[in-house]
């Protein structure tokens, strides 16, 4: 059995899925209007969750977030599910797919047979479509891949039932009603209102303030912990940006392509202009990442003690250009 699927590779994967579940439904909503709406964009400093061995931080809204803030905001209704028994959630999927009705999966990628093995780790919110099953084998439509591909019925078990943080439990989902007509005017304002908030909150590790933070932290680390673990803590912010849910860059573009969107839907000239400020924003975080890797590489030139202090004052000018530029997205919405 094969549902007739259309595959769209996204940047991300909780947008792709959701982009693609809907277009299957005959809407075209594109991955930055999901992200969007979804108040996706964050930047969030974690001290008690250790991932690695070093503190979390976190570029979007939490796994899961997304997706339930979107289907509220434009008014669709999605069926989830999770399962003890392995077997009742096999079942459920194959029930779903003689329905011929695609499947949205919550997965761990350490077990994903089709990533490359050093984008296999420990990371238990990947999401991804099942549109079918040829004998042993599950077609499967994972978004931030270029091509859809399969799984047979023991690896498939393997990563809805991975274990450790976020652990999926066989997690299902599916969109089960609509509206007519997808109101994304009202959708769009909810949505940018929130991620101003929460860029704007007034809580040390979130937002603006987190970013701030993690800026002193990165000259504290160098003296009260040393070398060595100060390095393993840069690296865990360019892994966490960069190569772990799309990052700090990719998500601001991806933002910065919606406010592109919202312009034209709104017809609100001034998201244009907050689009591109937002482009600039993520090459920023770029630069960031390309000077701090060097560092833990070992790979730079000056004294350690500069090092920090330029990565720290890189971090707190990145602070100063999102603070400005959510005041005026504040403003212009």
């Amino acid at each position: 059995m094969e549902i007739n699927f259309e595959h769209h590779q996204s940047a991300h994967c909780e947008n792709g899925v959701v982009s693609n579940l809907m277009r299957h439904q005959g809407f075209d909503i594109s991955e930055p209007m999901v992200f969007g709406i979804g108040s996706g964009l964050l930047f969030c400093y974690i001290p008690f969750l250790k991932v690695n061995h070093a503190p979390a931080i976190t570029y979007r809204a939490m796994p899961g977030f997304i997706f339930n803030r979107f289907a509220k905001r434009v008014g669709v209704e999605f069926k989830r599910k999770k399962f003890k028994s392995h077997q009742q959630a096999k079942e459920e999927l194959d029930f779903n797919l003689k329905k011929n009705n695609p499947v949205g999966l919550q997965v761990g990628v350490y077990h994903l047979s089709y990533f490359p093995d050093e984008y296999r780790f420990h990371f238990n919110a990947h999401n991804l479509v099942v549109y079918g099953r040829k004998g042993d084998r599950y077609l499967i439509s994972d978004p931030v891949m270029e091509k859809v591909t399969t799984l047979s019925e023991k690896e498939l078990e393997k990563v809805r039932f991975a274990k450790g943080a976020f652990a999926p439990k066989g997690h299902l989902y599916y969109p089960v009603s609509f509206p007519k007509k997808l109101e994304l005017n009202n959708a769009i304002v909810k949505g940018i209102k929130q991620t101003c908030r929460d860029m704007l909150a007034p809580v040390p590790y979130v937002g603006v303030k987190g970013i701030k933070t993690v800026a002193n932290l990165i000259r504290k680390w160098y003296k009260r912990k040393g070398v060595k673990t100060a390095n393993h803590y840069l690296g865990q912010i360019v892994r966490m940006q960069e190569e772990i849910g799309t990052g700090g860059g990719g998500f601001r573009y991806i933002y910065a392509a919606f406010l592109q969107e919202a312009c034209k839907q709104l017809g609100n000239s001034e998201l244009q202009k907050l689009s591109e400020e937002m482009t600039q924003i993520g090459d920023s975080w770029r630069d960031f990442a390309v000077d701090a890797s060097r560092v833990y590489k070992n790979r730079a030139t000056k004294t350690s003690v500069d090092l920090y202090e330029d990565l720290a004052q890189q971090l707190e000018a990145i602070a100063i250009k999102e603070e400005l530029f959510f005041k005026k997205l504040k403003k212009a919405i």
